[in-house]
């Protein structure tokens, strides 16, 4: 393969039922690369080989893995509540087993999706570095987890497999069941608190930018191998106007309710114990220590690194998104 993966390459993208992975699975198609995807439902993507399976399979991973150039491993338990046995099911089981049939596969080129999460024990992050994984200090399962399976990449990377990771952090825009759409909603049932002052500054990234840098991160991996990068736009804010911004472009007010940091990390804790106690739930918990923190502390990345190494630049502004946002909901009336 030469200096880039180009189009034309065989690229298997897992977990494109997500915005995330389809979007960039749908971009890789649209550039000309020969996409398969590996999830458990159909993917929608349109020009992409479906390949339906479970990540903990051998057989099936080993089915989707076969005769690809390069895998961008997107799949994971995402959620902030559940059993921590489910998250090392596929976070840390189904990432170790995938890079295992990579090898036999031959397959040398794997672009791992992280979290900036597997670094972060709760306190600020000011224009920081991606350090490195810390499951031991990481909050909850699925940042421990993620930090663990971040630690197999790397491990396989000392091994000989061309790996680059890449953590997004706080991914946004229309289309996102996530983050945007659970804003938009409790902003409009009221129940979207602001802890604290609302000051702490906080970077996100939309979409669109993140589907971007995917994709220049997948051509120019085997130049790159062997680092890990934090992605975002790059415009930190304070998360007071983050939030009312998303929850006005769905047609809400500004979150009004006021909680102390210290009384919401309580209060969720608590939560997601009975939570887990008497689950399974199809919601989550209104709110979780986690959570706590990421509404109450600033956490914002460097991105000289990651822009100098992906040749990258964030093409839309948060203002600019949450415009195309409102827009968007305006147009079909719903986030999705």
């Amino acid at each position: 393969m030469s200096t880039e993966i180009l189009p034309g390459s065989k690229v298997l993208v897992t977990g494109a039922s997500g915005l995330l992975g389809r979007s960039v699975a749908q971009r890789l198609v649209d550039t000309g690369y020969e996409v398969t995807t590996f999830q458990r439902r159909p993917s929608g993507v349109s020009g992409a080989r479906d390949v339906r399976g479970s990540l903990t399979d051998p057989a099936d991973v080993a089915r989707a893995v076969k005769g690809q150039d390069a895998i961008v491993h997107f799949a994971a338990k995402v959620s902030v509540s559940g059993r921590r046995d489910e998250f090392e099911r596929v976070n840390i089981g189904g990432t170790e087993l995938l890079f295992d049939e990579a090898w036999l596969a031959d397959v040398e080129h794997v672009l791992h999706v992280s979290s900036p999460s597997v670094a972060h024990a709760g306190e600020s992050l000011i224009a920081a570095e991606a350090g490195p994984a810390d499951p031991l200090h990481a909050e909850g399962h699925y940042a421990q987890t993620k930090a663990e399976a971040e630690q197999i990449a790397q491990a396989r990377a000392s091994a000989g497999t061309k790996v680059l990771i890449i953590r997004p952090h706080l991914v946004w825009g229309p289309g996102d069941g996530q983050l945007t759409a659970r804003i938009v909603q409790r902003a409009r049932s009221g129940r979207l608190p602001l802890l604290g002052t609302g000051a702490a500054l906080v970077d996100t990234l939309y979409i669109d930018n993140a589907v971007d840098a995917f994709a220049a991160g997948l051509r120019r991996l085997p130049m790159i191998a062997g680092q890990r990068l934090v992605l975002t736009n790059g415009e930190p804010r304070p998360i007071g106007e983050l939030l009312a911004g998303i929850a006005q472009a769905g047609g809400a007010k500004p979150p009004r309710l006021r909680v102390p940091p210290s009384l919401a990390k309580g209060a969720g804790l608590a939560i997601e114990k009975l939570w887990e106690l008497t689950g399974p739930h199809e919601d989550e918990p209104p709110m979780t220590k986690f959570l706590a923190e990421q509404l109450s502390t600033a956490h914002w990345f460097d991105q000289r690194t990651t822009r100098q190494a992906l040749n990258w630049q964030p093409a839309v502004s948060i203002d600019e998104g949450l415009r195309r946002l409102a827009q968007h909901i305006r147009r079909t009336g719903r986030v999705l």
